[in-house]
């Protein structure tokens, strides 16, 4: 029997606390993640979906509720503490990678995540081999730039690269803010086939943000849909397999 890994309970998050902008964006929220989850995300604009990540990230306090890590209490756990378990990849190719450092420099880094920090060498030529082994596996000629700056990479290249930095620890769990969105078609789906490859092998827990119904219906084991800051859509296994595009249209329009 799988074991909850992340649970959000009665969760309200409101940003623009005490001011005329003032608006709660979750509005009493609940969600179980169970490891090994892969949750494809959809909602319309200002449903909720990257307030949500920013909340799970702590980017963002609630207003109410709690959320809990095999059980424990994480509510008021800084952004800082908890990187030491999750990961998260964000639309533009430019965050997540430092951009005057290397390729090679950057896994690096990420290796090193949630590490306390000493003054020790770097040892970075020894762990190159391993560096080339694992950027081939994105298919992109990333294995063959890993002495490149970040910012002379294509979007393609470095949004891969953003991917495998995030994934490179194994984190517990791992946030993809609509990590395709900003490239072209075909890099788009190549990079979202070496994510689902991964995160099945793997065996990850994700939840996954996109406007994309095809690859929400493609991907994953599970499917939500957020609506004015609460889950009004959760379908998983072999129901969401037998899902189709037309029957998740129609509840789109019937929720408008």
């Amino acid at each position: 029997m799988t074991k909850p890994l992340l649970e959000m309970k009665n969760i309200v998050t409101t940003v623009n606390t005490n001011t005329p902008e003032q608006k709660t964006i979750l509005n009493h929220l609940n969600l179980t993640i169970n490891e090994g989850d892969f949750i494809t995300v959809l909602g319309s604009n200002g449903a909720g979906k990257s307030t949500l990540f920013n909340t799970i990230g702590g980017n963002l306090r609630v207003n109410g509720g709690k959320i809990l890590l095999h059980g424990q209490d994480i509510t008021q756990t800084s952004e800082e503490k908890r990187t030491q378990f999750l990961s998260r990849v964000f639309q533009d190719p430019k965050m997540g990678t430092a951009p005057r450092m290397t390729v090679a420099e950057n896994l690096l880094l990420a290796l090193h995540r949630g590490e306390r920090r000493r003054l020790v060498p770097r040892r970075l030529n020894r762990e190159l081999p391993r560096f080339k082994s694992l950027t081939a596996s994105m298919h992109n000629g990333l294995d063959t730039r890993l002495k490149t700056p970040t910012e002379n990479l294509s979007g393609g290249q470095r949004q891969a690269l953003s991917f495998l930095m995030a994934t490179l620890k194994r984190p517990e769990l791992l946030l993809l803010d609509e990590h395709t969105a900003a490239l072209d078609p075909k890099t788009s789906q190549q990079l979202m086939q070496l994510t689902d490859d991964r995160i099945t092998t793997e065996k990850l827990t994700c939840l996954m943000i996109t406007h994309q119904l095809e690859d929400a219906l493609k991907y994953g084991n599970r499917l939500i849909v957020l609506h004015q800051g609460q889950i009004v859509y959760d379908i998983a296994g072999e129901a969401k397999a037998q899902l189709t595009a037309e029957e998740l249209y129609q509840f789109f329009a019937d929720t408008e």
